[in-house]
């Protein structure tokens, strides 16, 4: 059962019982607005998209598993940061609100990009402080709303929920995010060094890689940001775990179209979900469903 907010998001629920198992991709949108007008053409922007990662996962509802993509793109709004984390340098008039740029605001990748990376304007002046607000508004709260009711209702039906928040990362280092030079992993998976997912989930995912002859790494260089923070509380039975595709692995870098390998990915994380899917299903609280 497919839910769709246009140019906002896709929800895709499974049209089977069930998993306690919640998919995100938030970064694979490629509906630009109308209203985006920056300098840089349209090539350079997709580049900076996780591209084509909601294609990568599309199966996760045949395992049971929900589903949700963005559709706009990163750069317009990004959905993996807080509404908070606003530069005010790149705003009209101040912001009527409390904000909290992060180092990713001073770097231009906040909330709403200021640069292309590394350093390149992304706007010829100044953003008028209702047109930020309209982007919170009509796409950021959207998705986040969403990804939040999901999961409690995930949560509140089954006594537990595993998350999954879904990326892709250049083949190798680049100047805008830190990180070993050089090569990457394979995979990168990040769970903000153990706070916001349970220990052996983690490691779940990372042996079940390992075993199909994939190279991992945790939290290096990427231990997962705002979605995977904000609703994770394994205390509570919410984990959420961030996982970085190396996009060698199935994408041209550089026309931005599936490379070769893409296929025997899509095949890989089908088998990762269908793992997944297991792990959740025998982790059930019998007693939770009972109540619901």
């Amino acid at each position: 059962m497919r839910y769709e907010v246009p140019g906002v998001l896709d929800l895709t629920l499974p049209d089977t019982d069930g998993v306690p198992l919640i998919l995100d991709s938030p970064h694979s949108g490629r509906d630009y607005p109308e209203d985006f007008q920056p300098l840089v053409g349209r090539h350079d922007l997709r580049r900076v998209e996780d591209a084509f990662v909601d294609s990568l996962f599309e199966r996760a509802p045949d395992f049971g598993a929900t589903l949700l993509n963005a559709r706009f793109p990163r750069t317009y709004i990004d959905a993996n940061r807080a509404a908070t984390d606003l530069d005010p340098a790149m705003l009209l008039s101040p912001w009527p609100e409390p904000i909290r740029p992060s180092e990713k605001s001073r770097l231009g990748h906040g909330l709403v990009w200021k640069t292309y990376p590394p350093d390149r304007p992304l706007y010829p002046g100044k953003l008028a402080v209702d047109a930020v607000r309209r982007r919170i508004n009509e796409y950021w709260l959207p998705y986040h709303e969403t990804l939040e009711t999901e999961i409690r209702r995930l949560h509140i039906t089954h006594g537990q929920v595993w998350h999954l928040n879904c990326h892709s990362m250049p083949s190798t280092s680049s100047p805008y995010i830190p990180g070993r030079a050089g090569v990457r992993a394979d995979f990168v998976l990040g769970d903000r060094d153990g706070t916001t997912c349970g220990r052996d989930f983690t490691a779940f995912v990372r042996d079940t890689l390992e075993a199909m002859g994939y190279s991992v790494r945790l939290n290096d260089p990427y231990r997962g940001a705002e979605l995977v923070r904000a609703y994770a509380a394994p205390s509570e039975g919410r984990h959420s775990l961030q996982i970085e595709i190396n996009r060698a692995l199935y994408l041209d870098e550089q026309a931005i179209e599936p490379g070769r390998g893409f296929e025997t990915l899509q095949k890989t994380l089908t088998e990762l979900i269908r793992a997944m899917a297991a792990y959740t299903r025998d982790r059930i609280d019998p007693v939770a469903e009972a109540a619901e």
